[in-house]
């Protein structure tokens, strides 16, 4: 049987490798790049266990199905990935830690776990695979993967809160902090929309759109991060 160990010791090997949204054959063991987030976490899950997880088809052809984070949310959502904690997360290596998209068709975010508080992921353009950090980010699961053997390695990380995020919401967040956003983007030459002050669609693709070109983790989401390359002071 396959170890959360095994997952994260695999991941490893694929460190700074390029990130691009591609597909990549899950069943090719000698793959060296670029992934996405969730084409690495599947590739990785099935070159471990022969099954398919977090793909269009999880019963297709390997080499052909096309791996992405709203289709492992839809997989945790239907029970065919066992629920966990974030503190058992922190403490298990090949944990998958899973963002929503915040729309149909946009990004979401995947990561796997280390056990020792960090991850390793395809982070985005510019960031490759990487290591980072579980606490203080947001997830919406963390699950195990069926037929995987984890072992809690006894490592205690302190918990950190999620610092304030404008994320899409029903109904729309509308606040000034927001107009003050849509006003960076339209600066950068990344359109939200009419500037009404509220968190909604279309300024959630400019986002997306500016974090891609601009090394962040294109998930729709302002935090600390995006604010800072926007240019606007954050709570």
């Amino acid at each position: 049987m396959p170890t959360g160990t095994d997952l994260l010791h695999l991941a490893e090997t694929r460190l700074r490798e390029k990130y691009e949204n591609v597909l990549v054959p899950k069943d090719n063991a000698h793959w060296h790049g670029p992934w996405d987030c969730a084409e690495f976490a599947s590739w990785v899950v099935y070159q471990q266990t022969h099954v398919l997880y977090g793909c269009d088809l999880n019963h297709g052809k390997p080499s052909l199905v096309d791996a992405y984070s709203g289709y492992w949310v839809r997989d945790a959502a239907a029970g065919l990935l066992i629920a966990t904690t974030q503190a058992l997360a922190n403490a298990m290596a090949g944990i998958v830690l899973l963002r929503k998209p915040p729309l149909p068709g946009q990004m979401g975010h995947v990561a796997l776990t280390d056990g020792k508080g960090g991850t390793v992921e395809a982070a985005g353009r510019g960031l490759h695979v990487r290591r980072d950090k579980v606490e203080g980010r947001l997830w919406h699961y963390c699950v195990q993967i069926p037929g995987v053997a984890y072992q809690n390695t006894g490592v205690v990380t302190p918990s950190k809160p999620l610092p304030f995020l404008l994320t899409l919401e029903q109904p729309n967040i509308k606040s000034a902090l927001v107009g003050k956003v849509q006003h960076a983007l339209k600066a950068a030459g990344f359109s939200p929309g009419v500037l009404d002050e509220e968190y909604g669609p279309h300024t959630v693709a400019a986002v997306a759109a500016f974090q891609a070109r601009n090394r962040l983790v294109s998930d729709g989401v302002v935090g600390p991060l995006t604010a800072k390359k926007l240019g606007v002071a954050w709570p």
